[in-house]
């Protein structure tokens, strides 16, 4: 037997799985809804746009995430595998209550939001291995604006939450006054998450974020060798983190602060396109601390397969927020960042025509 057919094989039985099954100890009686294929009853396009993947990749990621699903009628009341995972898709999708989505695939409330939590959980588990730091973005960043040596461009973005609780919540309340978490986010030029930190409340600063991370480590030890990170002047300079010049005066610096936006939108732009494809992120969640940072890696995580695998970009089904200003500040440090960043200007951008 081929590859293809065991994998098609897996697949039909893990989608049937549970189909059958009934909660036998549930003290009400229910109806049920009989549960559409949407496999086979809708055609690429529709279901693309219901569910942000294509069908091939739903059924691949459905094998991926089965060894980490709770598969049991009596905690699911016979939801299948596939059933679980569109439910979840759907979710992302429209961003809305879970009873919508529940209705949508034929649940109660109850077990919809058991089945975000469980498939949340199981999506972000593949965060190493779609979410990683790529080693060669010099050449694909350098064909946007000329700007060399660059890693990743970094930025962060506040995603809506509702709040906490009343001992924890105003810590969650950002500038702008509403309640959100601060994600830290580095992509490649074609908008690659290549880490994303998803755990801060909405009042910590970017520098802070970054500060903390692991990533900053990394740089730290010299793990990516001599390459930048481009962040807004929200963050410090270092000797592998450029920000932009506050007040260029010269044609290199005005040419080193062009490059560098033009260079550094690609996070802006990877943000964007994340939050049109999973308007989950776009909105608000209504959900737990623990659920909303499981949701937004698994959305990054899809948002990932869907780039790798060149699917079109989908609009979203309702209007999206504007995106929120980024607080600018500077926390440059060290005097030797400061002419590591300025011999760049002078032999490098100085010289561009």
């Amino acid at each position: 037997m081929s590859s293809s057919e065991s994998d098609r094989e897996a697949f039909d039985i893990l989608s049937h799985i549970n189909e059958s099954d009934s909660d036998e100890d549930n003290r009400r009686s229910r109806t049920y809804k009989e549960r559409v294929n949407y496999l086979a009853s809708l055609d690429s396009y529709e279901f693309q746009v219901r569910f942000r993947l294509d069908k091939a990749s739903t059924e691949e990621l459905l094998l991926e995430i089965h060894p980490h699903i709770k598969v049991t009628g009596s905690r699911n009341h016979g939801i299948s595998p596939l059933h679980q995972l569109l439910l979840t898709l759907r979710f992302y999708a429209l961003g809305t209550m879970l009873l919508s989505v529940a209705d949508f695939v034929g649940v109660s409330k109850t077990s919809a939001c058991r089945i975000v939590r469980d498939i949340s959980f199981a999506i972000a588990k593949l965060y190493s291995k779609y979410i990683f730091m790529h080693t060669d973005t010099e050449h694909e960043f350098y064909n946007i604006a000329r700007f060399p040596r660059v890693l990743g461009a970094i930025d962060g973005t506040h995603i809506r939450i509702q709040s906490p609780c009343s001992h924890v919540g105003e810590e969650f309340r950002n500038r702008k006054g509403y309640f959100s978490l601060n994600v830290q986010a580095v992509c490649n030029a074609n908008l690659l998450f290549m880490n994303v930190v998803a755990r801060w409340p909405g009042s910590a600063h970017d520098a802070t974020i970054f500060n903390a991370s692991e990533l900053r480590a990394q740089c730290e030890s010299g793990l990516f060798g001599n390459r930048w990170l481009l962040g807004d002047s929200a963050y410090p300079l270092k000797p592998y983190l450029l920000p932009p010049l506050l007040n260029p005066q010269t044609q290199g610096q005005i040419l080193y602060n062009e490059a560098h936006i033009r260079t550094r939108n690609c996070i802006e732009r990877c943000f964007g396109v994340w939050k049109r494809r999973f308007p989950v992120v776009g909105l608000t969640l209504r959900l737990s601390l623990l659920r909303a940072h499981s949701v937004i890696i698994a959305t990054a995580v899809l948002h990932n397969i869907c780039r790798s695998k060149s699917l079109a970009d989908v609009p979203p089904e309702m209007e999206l927020p504007n995106a929120e200003a980024v607080p600018v500040s500077s926390n440059a440090e060290e005097m030797s960042n400061y002419m590591e960043r300025d011999l760049l200007i002078t032999e490098y951008f100085n010289n561009l025509h």
